[in-house]
C-alpha cells in the first residue's frame, strides 16, 4: 500500500495544479461577468426601447414608474413638461425665486436640485438635465405632495 500512495499523492497534485490552472485561467472571464452583472442599469428612454425625444421620454418614464409605484399618466406628465418646459430638456429659469436663491429649476420639469436629490429615482441617470431622470423625479415628488403628477395644474 505504502506504493501505491505516492502515485495517488502525485495523481492529486497534477489535477489539483491543472485544476487550479483552470480555475485561475476562468477567473478573468468570472470575474468580468460578476462585474458587469453588479453594475446597475440605468434606465434611459433608448435603453428601455423608445425614442431619445418628448414622446420617447415620457413613454420610458412612465415604464419605470410603473416598476416603483410611481402614479401618474402620459396626458398629466405631457401637459405639464409642455407648461414649465415647452419640452426643452436643457430648460433653466434664471429668473425666479428659487434662481434668487441660487438653486434655478432645471430640465423638463423645473426641478431644483434639492428635490431632484429628495427625490430621485433609483435605475435613473442622477442628473436633472435628462430627461428620464427629471420627468421621474418630479413624478416621485407630486405624487408624495399632490398624489400624482396628474392633479398639477400649475406650477408646483
Amino acid at each position: 500500500m505504502p506504493a501505491i500512495a505516492p502515485r495517488r499523492s502525485r495523481l492529486a497534485r497534477k489535477l489539483a495544479v491543472l485544476g487550479t490552472g483552470a480555475a485561475v485561467l476562468a477567473l478573468p472571464v468570472i470575474g468580468a461577468t460578476s462585474a458587469s452583472a453588479a453594475t446597475p442599469t440605468v434606465a434611459t428612454a433608448t435603453s428601455l426601447g423608445y425614442s431619445n425625444n418628448l414622446d420617447g421620454w415620457i413613454r420610458a418614464s412612465l415604464s419605470v414608474m410603473a416598476q416603483k409605484g410611481i402614479p401618474g399618466t402620459y396626458n398629466g406628465i405631457y401637459r405639464n413638461v409642455i407648461r414649465e418646459s415647452s419640452g426643452n430638456p436643457r430648460a433653466i429659469n434664471n429668473w425666479d425665486s428659487n434662481a434668487a436663491a441660487g438653486i434655478p429649476s432645471k430640465g423638463l420639469l423645473q426641478v431644483i436640485d434639492p428635490t431632484f436629490a429628495a427625490y430621485h429615482v433609483s435605475g435613473t441617470v442622477y442628473d436633472p438635465y435628462d430627461p428620464v431622470a427629471n420627468i421621474t423625479a418630479a413624478c416621485n415628488y407630486a405624487a408624495h405632495r399632490y398624489g400624482s403628477i396628474d392633479n398639477v395644474w400649475g406650477a408646483y
